[in-house]
């Protein structure tokens, strides 16, 4: 289908409408975190090492964009409000562990009846359908796909809040994905799913100002599981029906690639120190990437560098049959395979510092 001008408008009065309202909002969640005790004390943990009291008003910010924009911009109906709908048990989960601080079992449980709520509305991947297995009954091929769904949702989020450990880092991998599957949503016309990425692109836009180093806010649990949560569902959402199934499949594992690699290299760094795989330490991409030398803000820039090649790479494998597509897709996973065995020869070198996620 043919992109008309008046929708990129569209998507380009939308984004601007999001950074707008998150820069905006910035300073009134600012003042309400403060009032709320919402604040990242330095020295108040071992892991804490950043100079000043800093706010964890990402999530009120977030929250507060989508809530005054989504009427106005008539992106109500379904399944971005049903989407919204599950967020706002991940928010308000996310900001409970910011306030009081809860277990892994307790945020689990948040993100399992998120997701469990879009499933319900029938967000769901239909994987196993396309195996055909005869042994299989209907019911049991339903239930793995909403084990596969559910294992993506909460996985994704807790990618989103493990890479959050640097200035501008989580938000800007954030910013890239809602800004591809913008254009991927507006190519496979679904208008509804394109404008509302454009929207949460401004709203990190914005964000990012307040985030980026030196940070005036942090995104906290309520920011970051909420954010990877939104990228999970509209990645779920997205189902390009005009292109083959072999081509497409994997763009949301491309698009969201760092967080799934950042994640998988900390389980692993940890199940091979014996360490629980929800104690926090500094054994992430980030820290990795400065134990070699690496500058800390050019680190930053290289693991966004990254995620925007991987990006790109989702992009252009839409265009290409179903076997070029899935060549890229191995090159891409070889090369993570490699990275992660290199990455993780430094896990000797890392100082872990011991909390709970």
């Amino acid at each position: 289908m043919s992109i008309s001008f008046m929708q990129i408008i569209g998507l380009l009065k939308e984004n601007a409408l999001g950074m707008v309202m998150a820069l905006a909002l910035g300073p009134l969640a600012l003042w309400v975190a403060r009032r709320m005790r919402l604040v990242d004390i330095p020295g108040s943990a071992s892991h804490k090492i950043h100079h000043l009291p800093t706010p964890l008003a990402g999530g009120i910010v977030l929250a507060l964009s989508l809530i005054l924009l989504i009427p106005v911009l008539h992106l109500w109906q379904k399944p971005i409000s049903t989407l919204l709908t599950a967020a706002t048990i991940v928010f308000l989960f996310g900001l409970w562990d910011d306030v009081k601080g809860l277990s892994a079992p307790q945020k689990l449980t948040g993100q399992i009846l998120a997701s469990i709520l879009l499933i319900a509305s029938d967000v769901s991947v239909h994987f196993f359908e396309g195996f055909h297995i005869s042994f299989l009954s209907d019911n049991i091929i339903t239930v793995l796909n909403w084990g596969v769904t559910i294992f993506w949702f909460v996985g994704i989020t807790n990618a989103f809040n493990l890479v959050d450990s640097m200035d501008g880092l989580a938000i800007g991998i954030g910013g890239i994905a809602f800004a591809f599957f913008m254009g991927m949503a507006l190519v496979a016309q679904q208008i509804s799913l394109a404008n509302f990425s454009a929207v949460c692109l401004g709203i990190c836009i914005g964000l990012y100002f307040f985030n980026v180093s030196p940070a005036r806010l942090f995104l906290g649990d309520a920011g970051a599981q909420t954010l990877g949560f939104i990228l999970a569902a509209v990645a779920m959402i997205y189902t390009p029906e005009n292109l083959p199934q072999g081509s497409s499949w994997f763009v949301p594992i491309m698009v969201l690639g760092i967080p799934i690699f950042d994640t998988t290299l900390v389980v692993i760094s940890r199940l091979r120190r014996h360490k629980s795989i929800f104690t926090a330490d500094q054994s992430h991409t980030y820290h990795r990437l400065v134990a070699l030398g690496v500058d800390p803000n050019r680190a930053v820039v290289t693991i966004h560098l990254s995620s925007l090649a991987l990006s790109l790479l989702a992009f252009i494998a839409l265009s290409l049959t179903p076997w070029l597509a899935t060549i890229i897709f191995g090159v891409v996973l070889c090369a993570g395979l490699v990275a992660l065995f290199l990455l993780g020869r430094r896990t000797s070198q890392v100082d872990v510092i011991s909390r709970n996620e």
